[in-house]
């Protein structure tokens, strides 16, 4: 079985996958100080209880946008599983094309979205990620990732917002009846609920003028089913992109050897 870990801002998602399907998915909050031996104790009691046993694990991949969660992620592969993880990176096999600047600086998921989005859905298309940034990543008729927009995610949003103004409660997200709130709290769900379905419909609205051609679009992320209920803009919703672009950029690396990773010519370092 294939160990998949997404460390992203706001929580790590482990998964484990049989070849065929996904058998189990958790998350844990993000905190780059959390040990490899703290997340053992964690990942190791859910596997017992979801009936999988840590030996049938055998492969494992790690994609990270916090590099401080890299070092312990690594280490509870190494340490409790025994397997070496292949981390994802912009300079591995993606099967196609970064078309940006300086590919290094693209994230992980970003890739990982437009890898799986295109293998599923096929191009071109918009993948929309709602997480801790909400992100526009364009890929091409061919898979090429072309590039994108980030924007603040709707929970920094509303946090931005309650500590900045000292008069706004914290609050939660929701759907609300109206545009026009009539009281404070129902004014800041029309602000972010109406304003977060504007940014989605004028950015790809704007990206496929752009473009100069119809794109598909995919939403992933936490919020996504929530968001497209205000939009027809949105044509699928796919809970589980970023960990599938996991396991399909692994099946179509070599797998690293045990206590060394590949570099950028194949060439093995520490």
């Amino acid at each position: 079985m294939l160990l998949v870990i997404d460390a992203g801002n706001t929580n790590v998602v482990m998964a484990v996958h049989d070849g065929g399907s996904w058998r189990a998915t958790w998350r844990i909050a993000t905190d780059p100080q959390r040990t490899s031996d703290e997340y053992a104790v964690w990942l190791l009691t859910l596997l017992q209880e979801g009936g999988l046993r840590r030996g049938d694990v055998d492969g494992a991949v790690i994609g990270t946008v916090v590099p401080a969660a890299l070092y312990h992620l690594r280490r509870l592969v190494r340490d409790w599983f025994a397997v070496e993880p292949l981390v994802v990176r912009a300079r591995l096999n993606w099967g196609f094309s970064i078309r940006m600047d300086n590919p290094e600086e693209v994230g992980a998921d970003r890739l990982l979205n437009a890898l799986a989005g295109h293998r599923k859905y096929g191009g071109p298309l918009v993948v929309i990620d709602l997480g801790t940034a909400t992100t526009f990543d364009v890929v091409d008729r061919d898979g090429a990732y072309l590039g994108g927009v980030i924007a603040p995610g709707i929970n920094l949003s509303l946090e931005a917002l309650h500590q900045a103004a000292a008069r706004l409660p914290r609050i939660g997200i929701g759907r609300p009846r109206g545009v026009i709130g009539t009281n404070t709290i129902a004014a800041m769900q029309s602000g972010i609920y109406w304003g977060y379905v504007a940014l989605v419909e004028g950015m790809v609205t704007r990206i496929r003028a752009e473009y100069g051609g119809g794109l598909k679009v995919i939403a992933t992320g936490g919020l996504a089913p929530l968001l497209a209920e205000g939009t027809p803009m949105i044509d699928h919703i796919d809970s589980d992109l970023t960990l599938d672009g996991m396991r399909l950029l692994y099946a179509q690396n070599p797998r690293p050897a045990f206590g060394r990773e590949p570099g950028r010519h194949g060439v093995e370092h520490d």
